[in-house]
């Protein structure tokens, strides 16, 4: 589906019905990573997965994609589908823009699933990592990005195993237009530390990373699970940062118990 929203075009897949999950894509891919999940939960629930500005078949902005940009973004879609409260959950860059979004309408959230991602804003190494890739990316082109990326995104297992998987990530990102991925990578390093938050958290609240994720480890999503009050905490085996992709099957039982639980609350 697409639809102008806020002055830009968006794209995202809606499947099924029920209680309404918002899946938010990692950067730089797009909703088709969400494919394994859609498929499963549509069968008891709404799935709605959105391209995020500058990724995949949504248009491209001028401005940096701030995670207040892609807050806005996503409820203007939600407004446009008439939708709230919802279980919203995002993957890395996805978390960055659900934790902007509960702050800004947090009566808009139901339950929040929080993957492979942070509450911290980047150190300046990482801010500065962040400036020097999005230059690359505007110099170099989205496949200078995917080599660079790649060896961290996704774990050791599924590098020597799962060849096929490798090989469609690195589609997904060549397929992200270079201006699309300079404008996240700057919006991500602006983002503000989203700490103070966790406390205040009122919702049910999911936490997985997978046991290979070298970018948001294991023990960061268990210091963020136990910074929120009553979040409970799933590992994934032989998984990196693409944990739902890596591991869909595991993935996606977790995702099933934890709504499962929100019927009756």
């Amino acid at each position: 589906m697409k639809k102008k929203i806020g002055g830009l075009e968006f794209a995202w897949d809606d499947a099924g019905r029920g209680l309404p999950v918002v899946l938010l894509h990692a950067f730089p891919l797009d909703r088709r990573m969400w494919d394994p999940q859609r498929a499963a939960l549509a069968r008891g629930y709404r799935v709605i997965t959105p391209d995020f500005r500058g990724h995949g078949e949504s248009a491209v902005p001028e401005e940096d994609s701030t995670m207040e940009r892609l807050a806005e973004d996503l409820r203007g879609l939600l407004e446009a589908l008439r939708l709230e409260p919802v279980v919203l959950g995002g993957l890395s860059m996805g978390g960055y823009a659900a934790f902007a979004f509960l702050r800004r309408y947090p009566a808009r959230v139901r339950a929040l699933i929080l993957a492979d991602t942070r509450a911290g804003a980047d150190t300046e190494e990482g801010r500065q990592a962040r400036l020097e890739n999005a230059a690359l990316a505007e110099r170099a082109g989205s496949a200078a990005i995917a080599e660079r990326l790649l060896p961290k995104l996704l774990g050791a297992s599924t590098h020597v195993g799962n060849p096929q998987l490798v090989a469609m990530v690195r589609e997904m990102i060549l397929s992200t237009s270079p201006a699309g991925i300079a404008r996240a990578l700057r919006g991500m390093a602006a983002r503000p530390d989203s700490t103070p938050l966790l406390a205040a958290i009122q919702v049910p609240t999911l936490v997985l990373v997978g046991e290979e994720d070298v970018l948001t480890p294991p023990a960061e999503a268990q210091a963020l699970a136990g910074a929120i009050p009553g979040a409970k905490l799933e590992r994934i085996p032989a998984a990196g940062h693409l944990s739902n992709l890596e591991q869909p099957a595991c993935f996606t039982a977790a995702l099933e118990e934890f709504l499962a639980s929100l019927r009756g609350r």
